[in-house]
């Protein structure tokens, strides 16, 4: 498939999707997002055990684009933020670990998208922000996503003071997993996609998604969930080759993963 906005690249097990509005700073425009739904879309059924999210130009994404906002109509601003949760969901629906690449500024719909990622790794440059705090339209949905990740104190800071923060902070603060020097970043997205997608690939792909589903139940009804996914998928022939593997001191052979 074709897109217009984006580029999608696939290096041996891993599939790479590139925000490629630079001259825009990757603004999540509707059809940006549309091609970044078929996208993900297309690789969540696909083989690939590894996704890379990542930016071209000087910013990863500054969020919804306002020149496609500012004059639009409410049931086009519905539309506008149906489609960008439907983006969102869908990086946490797919089977394959998604891994945020940050390596300049993320704000607004754009720290959602890293906030939405399973796993984030930025550049020492990268800034995190929700500028709507210090503006007159509130980050409502993004805070949805960032909110999760960094606790109700911070994500109140974060949401209401519109300021940016740095990749320092926000590696203290949990909205992402690693921070790089710029000459780093690769090597060190690729060295934790090569550990996140160690195993049977359907195995973890379960995995995320029951992951999801329990994270915000109540803790009796997260044990009461993931009991049932637990028990379930130990009768899985992937589950029952890795443990045959074990007890026999050999490796387990995947239909589908790496070792």
């Amino acid at each position: 498939m074709g897109y217009e906005h984006i580029l999608v690249e696939r290096t041996g097990d891993f599939a790479t999707v590139t925000m490629n509005r630079p001259q825009r700073r990757n603004a999540l425009s509707l059809e940006h997002m549309r091609e970044l739904i078929a996208a993900f879309d297309d690789l969540g059924h696909g083989d690939a055990l590894g996704i890379v999210l990542a930016g071209n130009g000087p910013v990863f994404s500054s969020g919804h684009d306002l020149a496609e906002v500012a004059d639009a109509s409410l049931p086009r601003i519905r539309a506008l933020l149906a489609t960008c949760t439907e983006l969102m969901t869908l990086m946490q629906q797919v089977p394959q670990p998604v891994v945020a690449r940050v390596h300049g500024l993320a704000t607004a719909a754009g720290c959602q998208l890293v906030a939405s990622a399973d796993l984030a790794v930025a550049s020492e440059e990268a800034g995190f922000a929700a500028p709507g705090g210090k503006g007159g339209w509130f980050c409502h949905t993004p805070m949805v996503a960032v909110a999760r990740n960094v606790g109700r104190k911070r994500a109140a800071e974060l949401a209401m003071s519109g300021d940016v923060i740095d990749a320092r902070t926000a590696l203290e603060w949990g909205l992402v997993n690693r921070v790089v020097p710029a000459a780093q970043l690769d090597s060190a997205v690729q060295d934790l996609l090569d550990r996140v997608t160690r195993g049977s690939a359907d195995s973890k792909g379960i995995g995320k998604q029951a992951l999801y589903a329990q994270i915000d139940l109540d803790q009796a009804k997260a044990y009461a969930y993931a009991i049932e996914v637990m028990a379930a998928t130990s009768q899985l022939p992937e589950a029952r080759e890795w443990m045959h593997a074990f007890l026999e001191k050999r490796k387990p052979a995947w239909n589908r993963g790496r070792a």
